[in-house]
């Protein structure tokens, strides 16, 4: 019998540092397997190799979390703004499920059963429907019986202690996260604050996922723990970011900048930035160090090789990646051998190649969220009166 692994907060408890994996959503996307737009998860039914490949290319590169590839695979998130698909998302979720648990048995990974907000919210339907689409989920999670749980991108306390409230009755552990920053979440509600309630709900590990780059939401999940620890509670810490530098986004993050999601590319972090990021996210005090939207493979090694001095070991993908560009030292250039050195790429000012291009943007601030009459969802398409409407107000 294969022996029983450490469950995920038997392993923060002891101070070990638990890799999670990267953004499916746009690395698939990328791929051709994820419409930008809905981005829900069909292709864990549709075509479930890429999802089970990119599984494997995470785990390799040092993720010790495989999380189900269930972003927005709520049912009303399936059929809205038009969206009709052949898969209810009891099947989507139960093939994910499947598909992280055969991977994660390959390595040392545990399994995370992952729900997100929802349109209902947004739509200001009730509590008891909201957590109603959350029970849906969560029963295939338990059915498939996934490791623990993570509620993630919420741009609203409320919602995630609604999701959490709903995971904590299935007695797995429970992690949240929300798409804020430092200044908090989308009804001004502090980060601190946030945290203090998602603690007080249940939740084991709290943090911050997607919508900003990695420092600043190290600087959030920060301002998170001194909430915690202020207010006589105890907690473990989470971070997934983006892998885009944000340093122009307003409170609404990424999604407000006008490259999102299409014209993001010149804003990628480099793999040494990843090293970095990890070193101040562990220096915070936080132990579950993972990725977000825009998150490769290689920047998840990056974090795990920035870190294995920490965690005693490097991952399998590190054969064929020298420490600090160390592999140029084969390079048939003598001007590239001379980059095989860690002081090089510490002190690189990688350049963009566009010569027009601003070092910033100016992002999109319409200044709505939960309760504006303009973010009410719908199953119908989005009518070419109603895209009218919206290109005028871009203007």
């Amino acid at each position: 019998m294969a022996p029983i692994k450490k469950g995920i907060l038997e392993r923060l408890s002891a101070g070990e540092v638990v890799i999670g994996d990267g953004g499916f959503v746009f690395a698939l996307e990328k791929r051709g397997y994820v419409k930008a737009g809905p981005w829900t998860p069909e292709a864990t039914v549709t075509h479930p190799e890429s999802v089970r490949q990119l599984h494997r290319e995470f785990l390799r590169a040092g993720a010790n979390v495989m999380q189900t590839f269930t972003f927005y695979a709520s049912d009303d998130k399936l059929e809205n703004r038009g969206q009709t698909l052949k898969f209810t998302g009891a099947q989507i979720n139960e093939a994910a499920c499947d598909l992280a648990r055969e991977v994660a048995s390959e390595g040392d990974a545990l399994v995370a059963g992952g729900i997100c907000q929802t349109p209902s919210y947004l739509s200001c339907k009730s509590e008891k429907e909201v957590k109603a689409i959350f029970k849906k989920q969560v029963d295939v999670f338990l059915k498939k019986n996934v490791d623990f749980l993570i509620a993630e991108y919420f741009e609203h306390v409320e919602e995630a202690v609604w999701a959490v409230e709903v995971l904590k009755e299935t007695g797995k552990p429970v992690a949240a996260s929300l798409c804020i920053g430092p200044d908090g979440d989308m009804h001004g509600v502090s980060a601190a604050e946030c945290a203090v309630k998602l603690v007080k709900a249940g939740a084991e590990i709290v943090g911050v996922n997607c919508h900003f780059d990695p420092l600043t939401c190290v600087k959030a999940v920060k301002l998170m723990k001194e909430g915690v620890e202020k207010a006589g509670l105890k907690a473990h810490y989470m971070v997934q970011p983006l892998a885009f530098h944000t340093p122009d986004c307003n409170c609404q993050g990424f999604i407000d900048l006008p490259e999102f999601p299409f014209g993001l590319e010149p804003r990628i972090l480099t793999r040494w930035d990843m090293h970095k990021y990890a070193r101040e996210a562990y220096n915070v005090g936080i132990r579950f160090i993972g990725g977000c939207c825009g998150f490769e493979p290689y920047h998840i090694r990056a974090v795990a090789e920035e870190l294995a001095t920490d965690r005693g070991f490097l991952p399998a993908g590190s054969e064929k990646h020298g420490s600090w560009g160390a592999g140029l030292e084969m390079h048939t250039k003598p001007w590239v051998r001379a980059r095989a050195r860690r002081g090089y790429w510490e002190e690189l000012k990688p350049a963009s190649g566009r010569p027009l291009c601003p070092s910033m943007s100016t992002p999109d601030s319409w200044g709505v969220t939960k309760g504006d009459a303009a973010l009410m969802q719908q199953k119908e398409a989005t009518s070419q009166d109603q895209l009218k409407q919206l290109f005028d107000r871009s203007k």
